[in-house]
């Protein structure tokens, strides 16, 4: 999507006011300690809110405490330790997958290229794209379900494929807010401007949101 010069002029200020309201600290929704564990806490967030990821890793990752205990998991067991999260049949597959593939093919370690960790079993650009932004710190755009209606709304990108979007959204933002981006509109999605019903009246960003009621 080509914006207009007038919308670009627009950048500066949402990014200003973003990070007047959320600050710049880079952080981490989902709780983990290693790489491998970011990686799959981020494989049971598909479909599945950040808060019950982490209710059920607090406990996933003591019984599994290591990435050869995932590897070495049985299925059907696995299944019911994820259940909650929704999705827990291909979810519990995929994460067994990927263990034995990071120790078959990568010595244990998460890869940071972006064509590697997309081979992984149950791995798609969002969480690719966080693996690489929390654990490498490589800039990097995620395009979740908040990021993908709020750019949208604020006249960013004029595209439902997360695909373009991350694209629309690498050639108009600096590369040093790509990880705040997600980050901020994650929570701006989560407190004013909800899907079902967003709350134009208080938001911050209302004069620049060509959206807005």
């Amino acid at each position: 999507m080509t914006i207009s010069s007038k919308q670009k002029k627009r950048i500066p200020e949402i990014l200003s006011r973003l990070d007047a309201e959320y600050g710049t600290d880079l952080i981490c929704y989902l709780d983990y300690m290693e790489p491998y564990q970011l990686l799959i806490s981020t494989i049971l967030s598909a479909q599945c809110t950040d808060k019950r990821v982490n209710e059920v890793t607090k406990d996933l990752y003591v019984k599994y405490p290591a990435l050869q205990s995932f590897a070495d998991a049985d299925l059907s067991e696995l299944e019911q330790d994820i259940r909650s999260t929704g999705f827990y049949h291909n979810k519990a597959k995929n994460i067994i997958s990927c263990a034995q593939t990071l120790i078959r093919e990568y010595g244990g370690e998460v890869p940071s290229d972006i064509d590697e960790l997309t081979s992984l079993a149950g791995v798609g650009r969002k969480t690719a794209n966080v693996i690489r932004g929390n654990i490498y710190n490589i800039p990097s755009i995620v395009v979740d379900t908040h990021v993908k209606r709020i750019s949208g709304k604020l006249g960013l990108t004029g595209s439902q494929d997360p695909v373009v979007i991350e694209q629309d959204l690498m050639k108009i933002l600096p590369e040093d807010h790509w990880i705040l981006w997600n980050l901020h509109i994650i929570t701006l999605g989560r407190t004013i401007c909800k899907a079902q019903n967003p709350n134009c009246e208080v938001c911050f960003l209302r004069d620049l949101c060509p959206s807005a009621k």
